[in-house]
């Protein structure tokens, strides 16, 4: 069946209870949004306490590129292609940012055959789980000019204030602003800015948090702003956790969803990945990982964002032991890789593939650094050549994947991924040595080092003398031993393009 006549647009759903019910909740768990969408209550992690985890696989890529690499299709389609053999399978992902939707990115539900639906709900205002994040992120910054307006219960330094606003929607003009202008009734003037939601603390705690008790201590933490003797300023001190807490109550359940095949899809929470740590919400990992015997969940961006985050970060808080991961790599991506431009890399040209190729054999490298087996997801567009997709798969192998395998997940759903899916299994079950690349007590200073050589390449780091102030500060302050997660440029793993 071509895609044409089975378009997700007139796919039937299958009833959320039943997507529930066939993965293992009792009715009592599922909280309906509809008949194809719903929340699930965290009561199912204690139900479930003595069963087994599954196994995770992390589904990265290569340093994106406007070709197109398909890290959210190729995850999709995994997951159907488990289904296919037979394996109780569940996806999780990010939910979409209305910012991303609206601009060059598009929907955050796939393409093809390879989809999760309802489309369109998942697309725009998931649930309302975004929209409460921007609730309790803006209460707090109302809370910042009310606190500064009436000088109590804090004195805080205006010029300290380092927590903005948010808004869903990419909006440049509001990036950098003035507020508190009209005179003494309508507050202090002083700059301030806008933030897209995704990359709201707020949303890094959601997806962090392992219950409502864990989320209300960690929004406490909230650092926003000092005091005009120095010291920092905290949303506790602010008296406004609770408050935050509970407009975020519902936004913590895990979303459920579900693949075209049927299979179960956990779609929560969206950190950015060149800000945040670029990974769904912890708590829908663990129930999938209680529910199924393989869960696939997508990381951001490449192997140096998401997939390195994940593994410091994710695997750190919610004791996670990965299995094995999945590198997705384009021939189209690693031609503009090797110097050619988009519109030329529907051109056959393996003389620029390989060039390109040292981009794959760098984040095979970055996978191999901690350890995990690792399979390369080569994704099919219909203008590849047969000569370009062996020349792929030849060079992933000689790079160290212990597999590498042509995905057509896009144009034959599940069918077009069991061979991907049947290689990842068996990586799965290969030996396993992974480690974070860092202890848990290295400090910040340490951290970014080691990340510079051993992800991105560099020699060194040099740090500036505002740099050396503000690592100081974070010890003084007791939080140098905090895990570091780094912004950057999710378009090169080093300065060079």
């Amino acid at each position: 069946m071509g895609a044409e006549e089975n378009r997700p647009q007139t796919t039937a759903c299958r009833p959320i209870h039943e997507v529930a019910g066939a993965a293992g909740l009792l009715e009592s768990e599922v909280h309906a949004y509809g008949r194809y969408r719903a929340k699930v209550d965290l009561g199912v992690l204690q139900r479930l306490s003595d069963r087994t985890d599954g196994r995770i696989v992390i589904v990265t890529g290569i340093t994106p590129t406007k070709a197109g690499e398909g890290k959210t299709t190729s995850a999709i389609s995994l997951t159907q292609g488990l289904g296919r053999l037979q394996v109780r399978a569940a996806l999780c992902l990010r939910e979409p940012s209305v910012g991303p939707v609206f601009g060059n990115k598009g929907g955050g539900t796939g393409g093809g055959l390879a989809q999760i639906v309802p489309m369109e709900e998942v697309n725009l205002h998931f649930n309302g789980d975004i929209h409460a994040v921007a609730a309790a992120h803006n209460l707090l910054a109302t809370v910042i000019d009310a606190t500064l307006y009436h000088d109590r219960p804090i004195h805080i330094d205006p010029a300290s204030i380092s927590w903005p606003r948010t808004v869903d929607i990419n909006d440049r003009a509001l990036r950098n602003v003035i507020v508190g202008l009209g005179g003494r009734a309508h507050g202090t003037p002083r700059e301030s800015g806008f933030i897209i939601t995704a990359a709201s603390e707020v949303m890094a705690i959601l997806a962090l948090a392992t219950d409502l008790g864990d989320l209300r201590r960690r929004l406490g933490r909230i650092l926003v702003a000092q005091d005009r003797d120095g010291s920092p300023v905290s949303a506790d001190q602010l008296r406004l956790a609770g408050a935050m807490t509970i407009l975020l109550k519902e936004a913590l359940l895990p979303n459920l969803v579900q693949t075209i095949e049927g299979q179960p899809a956990f779609v929560h929470a969206g950190p950015f990945g060149n800000i945040a740590h670029a990974n769904n919400s912890l708590l829908a990992d663990r129930v999938a990982l209680k529910l199924a015997d393989v869960v696939c969940t997508e990381a951001g961006f490449g192997s140096d964002l998401g997939l390195e985050k994940f593994c410091h970060i994710v695997c750190r808080y919610g004791r996670i032991q990965p299995s094995a991961a999945l590198l997705v790599a384009t021939g189209r991506a690693l031609k503009v890789h090797g110097g050619v431009s988009e519109r030329a890399s529907g051109t056959e040209d393996i003389e620029a593939l390989k060039r390109g190729a040292a981009n794959l054999a760098a984040h095979l490298g970055i996978v191999r650094a901690f350890g995990l087996p690792c399979v390369v997801g080569i994704n099919r567009f219909p203008t590849d050549t047969d000569r370009e997709l062996e020349l792929v798969r030849n060079l992933a192998l000689e790079f160290g994947a212990d597999d590498a395998v042509v995905n057509d997940g896009f144009g034959q759903g599940g069918a077009g991924a069991e061979a991907m899916a049947a290689a990842v299994l068996r990586a799965t079950e290969l030996p396993n040595r992974f480690a974070p690349l860092y202890s848990a007590d290295a400090t910040v200073r340490e951290q970014l080092d080691l990340l510079a050589r051993k992800v991105y390449g560099a020699d060194g780091v040099s740090i500036s003398a505002k740099g050396n102030r503000q690592l100081e500060r974070l010890g003084e302050l007791g939080l140098d031993k905090l895990p570091v997660c780094i912004a950057k440029t999710p378009f090169s793993i080093s300065h060079d393009p």
